[in-house]
């Protein structure tokens, strides 16, 4: 690794991070630190779903299938990413959840990176 790159492995790099490969998280002199942007590499087992809905959230995302097949809960609609290189897209104060129905791999770029924000136990985002 020199000062501005990094080469690494999405895999084994997010089990390293609960699966974030790049955000504000990261040590400011790692070249994955960013305070503009997230990205996760999930791996999901199947029957894997996201423990309480998320509320209050103050970023955009943006989730893209790669392998398997991913539900996403939105308040009113069910969006599932069957195809790789299905995605769906959702801003700011949008609710949602998941499950994957199958074994799932799924990146997740999130906008803006903000500091302090957290999900607690009962799905609302905190700072």
């Amino acid at each position: 690794m020199t000062d501005s790159v990094y080469v690494g492995n999405a895999g084994k790099d997010a089990a390293l991070d609960r699966g974030w490969l790049l955000g504000h998280f990261k040590d400011a002199s790692d070249p994955r630190h960013s305070e503009d942007v997230e990205i996760k590499w999930g791996v999901h087992p199947k029957g894997d779903q996201r423990a309480h809905w998320v509320t209050g959230e103050e970023r955009t995302a943006l989730q893209v299938l790669v392998s398997g097949r991913f539900r996403v809960e939105l308040p009113g609609r069910s969006v599932v990413l069957a195809e790789q290189g299905d995605y769906v897209v959702w801003g700011r104060g949008v609710d949602h959840s998941w499950y994957a129905e199958e074994e799932s791999v799924v990146l997740t770029v999130r906008w803006p990176s903000v500091p302090g924000y957290a999900v607690g136990q009962d799905g609302a985002g905190k700072k």
